[in-house]
């Protein structure tokens, strides 16, 4: 489609003359209209569909044959009945509970009175100016490192003896001797430290009152007796219970032959003795704190008023005695059981044969003991910190109003519109 001016120029005649053309057939129409005013006849009804001929019932199932029944079961013989217990007698109605006293009104708190304004603190004086530390001094050079002598020769161990199914080893090689380490060079000394400076005095705080002495609490009122616990009867006793046969005797084990001894450790060479440690230098003792001024009195609290005497509850009433529980009947006694047969005894392990009695090792030689350290040097007694004040506790913060319940949300799905239509 086209939308040039010469194609609409074409288009809008044709469109008016068939607008034209319908407006005419239509007045046509309502003018012949009057003469077909009879209805047309009705349209003839389908015939009915015959019904279905009866239809013959399904032939009856047989029933299903009834499952055997189960062999009654023989009573265990032996047994003895169980006993009647005799009927519990009724327990009487407890009595109710007195009723509690009207406490009196508590009394009113007294006021507060309102704190002392602090005084202002005065201003801290300037802090002295820090000293310089002197230069470090220079490191000294450390002599030259000794050569080690030449390690001597160790001495030959003793030859083992031949074992009677191993092979014989090779000889080891002999051990050189250990040699002696040297002295360790002596440190210099370490410079003192220049002296600190000292902290300059606080200014004193204003002493506060005393705090008042508390108000001795009445005493409380002693607490009523209570009425003695009834004794309950004894409990019947109980038949005794028949002893156990004899169990026969265990057999003795055959005795465990003895381990053939071990040999003796060799004897090593003692280790050379450590070189003694240099003694640490004293260091200058660290000046002591100042002491802490002591900390102010806070004024007295109100004294509480008295508080009222509590008011004595009425005696509970005494409950009834409960009644003697009756005597159960004894139980019968039970058959006595057949006595258990014996085993029959073991038959004795025949005897181990004897070990072979194994060479003697030569002894290990007795370890030197190692030398003891040089005792460290005392540590010097610091002075104590001070403790740090208590901070003030923080207020409890406000709780938030509480949300309102919003309306549920209502129940909408898709089957309900098309139920409506």
């Amino acid at each position: 489609m086209t939308t040039s001016p010469r194609w609409r120029s074409v288009l809008t005649p044709a469109a008016m003359a068939a607008a034209l053309a319908a407006a005419a057939l239509a007045s046509g129409g309502t003018v012949y209209a009057d003469d077909h005013a009879t209805p047309h006849p009705p349209y003839p009804s389908k015939p009915v569909h015959p019904a279905h001929a009866p239809q013959p019932a399904h032939p009856a199932k047989p029933e299903h044959p009834g499952k055997p029944m189960h062999p009654v079961k023989p009573e265990h013989p032996g047994k003895p009945a169980k006993p009647e217990y005799p009927a519990k007698p009724a327990h009487p109605d407890k009595p109710m509970h007195p009723v509690k006293p009207e406490y009196p009104a508590k009394p009113v708190k007294p006021e507060h009175p309102v704190k002392p304004e602090h005084p202002v603190k005065p201003v801290h004086p300037d802090k002295p100016v820090k000293p310089e530390y002197p230069a470090k001094p220079v490191k000294p050079e450390y002599p030259a490192k000794p050569v080690h002598p030449a390690k001597p020769v160790y001495p030959a161990k003793p030859v083992k003896p031949e074992y009677p199914v191993k092979p014989v080893k090779p000889e080891y090689p002999a051990h050189p001797v250990k040699p002696e380490y040297p002295a360790k060079p002596v440190y210099p000394a370490k410079p003192e430290y220049p002296a600190k400076p000292v902290k300059p005095e606080y200014p004193a705080k204003p002493e506060y009152p005393a705090k008042p002495v508390k108000p001795e609490y009445p005493a409380k009122p002693a607490y009523p007796e209570k009425p003695a616990k009834p004794e309950y009867p004894a409990k019947p006793a109980y038949p005794e219970k028949p002893a156990y046969p004899a169990k026969p005797a265990k057999p003795e084990y055959p005795a465990k032959p003895a381990y053939p001894e071990k040999p003796a450790k060799p004897e090593y060479p003692a280790k050379p003795a450590y070189p003694a440690k240099p003694a640490k230098p004293e260091y200058p003792a660290k000046p002591a704190y100042p002491e802490k001024p002591a900390k102010p009195e806070y004024p007295a609290k109100p004294a509480y008023p008295a508080k009222p005497a509590k008011p004595e509850y009425p005696a509970k009433p005494a409950y009834p005695a409960k009644p003697a529980k009756p005597e159960y009947p004894a139980k019968p006694a039970y058959p006595e059981k057949p006595a258990k047969p014996e085993y029959p005894a073991k038959p004795a392990y025949p005897a181990k044969p004897a070990k072979p009695a194994y060479p003697a090792k030569p002894a290990k030689p007795d370890y030197p003991s190692k030398p003891a350290h040089p005792d460290k040097p005392a540590k010097p007694d610091y002075p104590s910190k001070p403790a740090h004040p208590d901070k003030p506790s923080h207020p409890d913060k406000p709780s938030h109003p509480d949300k309102p319940d919003y309306p549920s949300k209502p129940t909408h799905t898709k089957h309900q519109d098309k139920d409506q239509w």
